[in-house]
């Protein structure tokens, strides 16, 4: 009870986990246990309160940072022994899933794209192209696999056949995360939901993948009362911090042509990092 005699809103503190998985480029940093960390200890660390929401808005990435993340965030879930509750927004598919599976409960809107519970590798083969242009690919290694999948050599089929192997590791992986957190609230076998497929809200309801339809105000209203106090957690994201500082400490506005040397150098990786995010984006028609 307050001073006044009136019982104290509940709180929920919401964390949000938007983008691609993995490490971005020098405009935009991906989602990282390294970069969400301090976050997520936040989030789990406001003492009294209801329970930790997720807003995930993610296409996937990274199967490494997206298991460190959900891992987190179940670590703190079990040592508070505060409940999660995730929230999908347009997207969580792939390593998005994977991340809303940390949560005790999962809601969607009936036209979020959920699942594509899969592992992909994508590439490019250049041996024609720098055939055609008379240039000569050079690698010398020490290992007999250390070039595998070499975009500028002959793609082999033994190469193939391992990297499907590494594929159905982490795929293994990945059906055991969802098992373990969906339990019998799952309908269907593996051919029906591990193929990669990904669907609408309203069907991955169907399918167990999910537990409601709604967004996070309304569902937690519905659970903790009108007067639920929602709490974001903000990450510092801010890819300039501790790069761009005059002598004085105070954050210069210099253009990027006056940037330094290593940050303008950053912006060729930035471009290729973010023809990559649009194109995992894409994926689910986003």
């Amino acid at each position: 009870m307050t001073a006044l005699g009136r019982k104290p809103a509940p709180i929920v503190s919401v964390l949000r986990l938007s983008g691609v998985i993995g490490a971005g480029g020098a405009l935009r940093q991906g989602i990282t246990l390294s970069a969400l960390a301090p976050a997520i200890q936040k989030a789990f660390a406001v003492p009294g309160q209801q329970a930790v929401a997720l807003q995930i808005n993610s296409p996937g990435g990274s199967p490494v940072q997206s298991a460190l993340v959900a891992g987190r965030i179940r670590q703190l879930a079990d040592e508070k022994k505060v409940p999660v509750f995730a929230f999908a927004e347009d997207v969580a598919a792939s390593g998005g899933y994977w991340l809303a599976c940390a949560a005790d409960e999962i809601y969607a809107d009936p036209s979020s794209i959920i699942g594509s519970i899969g592992v992909v590798s994508a590439g490019f083969g250049f041996q024609d192209l720098i055939a055609r242009h008379g240039i000569e690919r050079r690698v010398h290694t020490s290992g007999t696999n250390k070039a595998m999948l070499d975009p500028f050599k002959p793609e082999r089929d033994e190469d193939v056949v391992r990297l499907k192997a590494i594929q159905t590791e982490i795929h293994d992986a990945f059906k055991t995360m969802v098992r373990s957190r969906r339990g019998d609230r799952l309908k269907g076998g593996d051919e029906d939901l591990f193929t990669g497929e990904f669907w609408t809200g309203a069907k991955a309801l169907d399918l167990g993948l999910i537990d409601g339809l709604g967004d996070l105000r309304s569902v937690m209203r519905g659970r903790f009362g009108e007067k639920v106090d929602l709490r974001l957690v903000h990450a510092d994201r801010r890819w300039w911090r501790g790069r761009i500082k005059t002598e004085g400490g105070a954050f210069s506005s210099m253009v990027p042509a006056m940037l330094p040397t290593n940050l303008a150098d950053d912006f060729a990786g930035a471009m290729i990092n973010a023809i990559e995010e649009r194109a995992i984006w894409s994926r689910f028609g986003l």
